[in-house]
């Protein structure tokens, strides 16, 4: 059977449109779905769903699907916070947990806490935490004259490092309000929590939707992803691979063997390349889901300010510049930006960002 073939542009606009930067979703928890993940620090998360809904509403969206649990915010990828659909966290936490940090030597020794001690300690902060958001200091005081006694100086830090593995086992979220401190509570409070499933069924749909979302991709996206982003493991993802390569179909772009999902093919080939520009926070999921080692979407000259959490300036789907504010204004850098285009997309972004 013959390989179907498409341009990295069609590629690249037919990513646009599933990340809905050209195709606007209709909800907040649509785009974060479809992301998976969308970062918290050195970054606008609010900015980053706005810019990709039909109708982006009043600053404070992301703020307020957290107060009313439509999302939730934990640690997840690349050991920081990320803003997540409840439906959707519960498969990704469980393949961060797949390596099981806190059961290494040294975790073991540091913290006096043997792997077989956690389900008594997680069962122990699930119940402090059943009607937060509390702060740390009160599982802290829950420990105190128990056998984790050693660890109450911990909580009440916090030492968010001891915290993590909590939040990577589904006890526990951060609770919605940056303003008020660190505060904890339960992912249950989130109506639309699923859980945490087992490793075996995480792993695969998690693939999918990594696919889906980033595809045309390789199978080393997928290792930046899933592997440096969460720790799966390469061994897992390979056999998480295998497991769903049915469901994958091979694609070439411009002569590189890629893959996308097999319902999604007839939509990328029929795609037609179109001309864009688009302004985005730092550490934006564009960038973030490849990588910025992924010269498709950051050429090499660009590289340095991605990583270090500039905001990039898209055309026609590739980083071409920065973008700051100025006093209240867009001030754009990328000297290869249709000017008429930047325009109205610098408008725009600045309508986003205005407050009522």
């Amino acid at each position: 059977m013959r390989v179907p073939e498409v341009t990295r542009q069609q590629a690249l606009t037919w990513r646009l449109q599933r990340q809905h930067l050209t195709v606007g979703a209709a909800s907040v928890v649509e785009v974060v779905r479809t992301l998976a993940a969308v970062s918290v620090f050195a970054s606008d998360p609010d900015l980053a769903v706005r810019r990709r809904l039909d109708e982006p509403g009043e600053p404070g969206e992301v703020q307020r699907a957290l107060a009313d649990g439509r999302l939730v915010r934990t640690f997840s990828f690349r050991g920081s916070v990320q803003v997540m659909a409840p439906e959707t966290a519960g498969a990704y936490l469980a393949v961060r947990s797949a390596g099981r940090q806190w059961a290494l030597r040294s975790w073991v020794d540091h913290y006096r806490l043997e792997p077989d001690d956690w389900p008594e300690l997680r069962a122990l902060v699930r119940e402090v935490v059943a009607n937060g958001p509390v702060p740390p200091q009160e599982i802290a005081d829950a420990v105190t004259g128990t056998r984790f006694d050693h660890l109450a100086r911990e909580f009440a830090e916090p030492n968010v490092t001891l915290i993590k593995p909590l939040c990577w086992q589904g006890d526990v979220v951060l609770g919605p309000d940056q303003s008020v401190g660190l505060t904890l509570q339960s992912p249950a409070a989130a109506s639309a929590w699923a859980g945490i499933p087992p490793l075996d069924e995480a792993g695969p749909q998690t693939v999918l939707e990594y696919v889906g979302t980033y595809g045309p991709c390789t199978r080393e996206h997928l290792d930046h992803w899933l592997g440096g982003g969460l720790s799966a493991g390469r061994a897992r993802l390979a056999r998480w691979w295998a497991e769903v390569d049915e469901s994958l179909a091979e694609v070439d772009v411009d002569g590189e063997t890629r893959w996308v999902l097999a319902d999604d093919l007839p939509g990328l080939v029929d795609v037609r390349p179109e001309s864009s520009v688009v302004l985005l926070p730092g550490k934006d999921d564009w960038v973030m889901g490849p990588g910025t080692k992924d010269e498709w979407v950051v050429p090499a000259e660009c590289r340095t300010s991605m990583t270090r959490g500039a905001n990039p300036v898209l055309v026609d789907a590739v980083v071409r510049g920065t973008w700051r504010l100025s006093g209240g204004a867009v001030e754009v850098d990328a000297p290869a930006a249709p000017s008429d285009v930047t325009a109205r997309e610098v408008e725009r972004l600045e309508a986003l960002l205005r407050t009522p």
